[in-house]
């Protein structure tokens, strides 16, 4: 549908106290299902303080229809956030992987779609933003809302690159600092304990946990042909989410975890009796299935715990727990970053797997602490 002709548009001072200029003009659209639609826009321009005389209101309004009157001019779609975060769900939020997918529709239903659903997406403005911010960081972690505004920063490319928005609403938007941590970390002490009450196959489950401070997903994901004991590793390549397997959280997070000595001959003998499944998975299900996460740190974890005396907490804290040991031990960053899998682990672990000199010294330091006796895991690193 073409431009029928040059719009001067209309303008009325409205108000009684506070008047304000609105302009009003006509402006062709493209419709969720794809028709083009001339529709009547209306829009406050500015105060009678602001625009003294009309003259200058209209100077205004001629400014603001230069888009709309020019020869390139085409119509663009429009939605509200409602419409565009259901197209959004549909063709980009069905490429990621299915736990992104859990989190990020539940965000969309749960605070983004009752507070944005019905404004239209051209007029979500830095300032709609950052109220927003501030009424959720009343109710929510800091954590929490930045998570919001990282997912909608994400649908924002999608959104200004199909013309929904030509608005960039995320520069200078003020958030809440971050929380301070204050994540559940296990001990080294405790992580022994563990180790050594634990009955198998969650004894060697444990001390995968602890040594390697991979994520639980990843430890219930490992395949028996990924612990590669000759040369003191474990492959991590995939992990379990709510009992399916996926790829890792990143494509960073492929990697190569060096083991001690200790773990690698448990391991060893772990496999003389490990039963084969139809996943080739190092844990499963008597059925074949990967292991649940949730399931097992409630049906095994937590009563152990409780019978150990040791506070409740999820896997999570052997993850601290690794990262504390390694951070007493002065283990480089960079190690630190690989073992773990985080988003700036090295870029040569992508494919390319390098067991570095390192990662060898702090598993061989790890099988050490965590199978010698308390009194002699406070020994120095160097006298060890």
């Amino acid at each position: 549908m073409a431009r029928r002709r040059y719009q001067r548009g209309h303008l009325r001072l409205r108000g009684k106290r506070a008047k304000v200029w609105v302009a009003m003009w006509r402006e062709d659209v493209i419709a969720p299902d794809g028709t083009t639609r001339r529709i009547r826009k209306s829009e406050v321009l500015g105060t009678l303080k602001e625009y003294k005389t009309r003259r200058l209101a209209e100077r205004a309004l001629e400014q603001r229809l230069s888009d709309v009157n020019s020869l390139t001019y085409k119509p663009r779609p429009t939605a509200t956030f409602s419409e565009f975060a259901k197209k959004w769900q549909t063709d980009v939020l069905s490429q990621h992987k299915r736990s992104t997918q859990s989190a990020d529709k539940s965000r969309i239903r749960k605070h983004l779609d009752p507070e944005l659903g019905t404004m239209c997406m051209k007029a979500i403005s830095r300032e709609l933003l950052q109220a927003f911010v501030a009424r959720k960081a009343t109710i929510l972690s800091a954590k929490s809302v930045r998570n919001l505004i990282a997912l909608l920063g994400e649908m924002w490319v999608q959104a200004r690159a199909d013309g929904y928005t030509q608005l960039a609403p995320f520069a200078s938007l003020v958030l809440p600092d971050p929380d301070l941590i204050n994540e559940r970390c296990l001990t080294l002490d405790e992580m022994r304990l563990v180790i050594d009450s634990a009955a198998e196959p969650y004894k060697t489950f444990y001390w995968i946990l602890a040594e390697t401070g991979i994520r639980c997903g990843e430890a219930c994901g490992l395949p028996a042909r990924n612990l590669l004991l000759d040369a003191g590793a474990i492959k991590i390549e995939q992990k379990v989410w709510h009992g399916k397997i996926e790829t890792v959280k990143s494509k960073k997070g492929n990697r190569l975890c060096e083991i001690s000595p200790q773990l690698a001959e448990h391991l060893r003998r772990y496999l003389r009796t490990w039963r084969s499944n139809r996943l080739g998975l190092l844990y499963a299900t008597g059925n074949g299935t990967p292991w649940d996460a949730d399931l097992v740190r409630k049906r095994k974890t937590l009563s152990l715990l409780e019978k150990l005396g040791i506070e409740r907490c999820g896997f999570h804290a052997f993850r601290h727990g690794n990262e504390t040991v390694m951070d007493g031990e002065g283990v480089p960053m960079a190690t630190r970053q690989n073992r773990l899998g985080h988003s700036d682990a090295r870029t040569t672990m992508r494919y390319t797997h390098v067991i570095s000199e390192d990662g060898r010294k702090i598993a061989a330091r790890f099988g050490e602490l965590l199978t010698c006796s308390p009194t002699a895991a406070i020994m120095p690193a160097g006298n060890a």
